[in-house]
């Protein structure tokens, strides 16, 4: 029940802190090391504008897992925050301008953040058909 509580991006930052606290920070690292796909989910959120780029073209091909790509776009004329969600080059839509500023800030800091696709659903809502995460892999020395 806590678990369900807590954001997504907080219950992982226990986790590792929990770890770290645990084997004086050896615990993190060799579950990094075993896992090579460990990371923190930063974002999730639905995905905007949907029907008016080429999702409904492509999405026989997409499944649960898929990497896609993000693109800032600094100089888009509507939102100066916008970050493109592409799969395989084909666009998708963008992530939702009230909840793209941190991430946008993050990636012209330098950030490298990551997406996946982790539902597919067919439903009537166009921002509700592609579940994603953004995350940031860990880094293990």
């Amino acid at each position: 029940m806590f678990a369900e509580s807590v954001p997504v991006i907080f219950r992982t930052v226990l986790f590792a802190s929990t770890l770290n606290l645990l084997a004086g920070g050896a615990a993190l690292a060799a579950v990094a090391a075993d896992a090579p796909s460990a990371r923190i989910v930063v974002q999730q959120a639905p995905l905007a504008g949907f029907v008016h780029y080429d999702g409904k073209a492509v999405w026989d091909r997409m499944k649960a897992g898929d990497a896609l790509t993000l693109v800032r776009e600094a100089a888009n004329p509507h939102d100066s925050n916008a970050i493109r969600i592409e799969w395989q080059g084909n666009m998708l839509g963008y992530l939702p301008r009230r909840e793209n500023a941190d991430l946008a800030r993050q990636i012209d800091l330098g950030a490298r953040p990551e997406a996946r696709i982790t539902r597919l659903e067919k439903a009537a809502n166009g921002r509700h058909r592609i579940a994603y995460e953004i995350y940031l892999p860990l880094l293990v020395k």
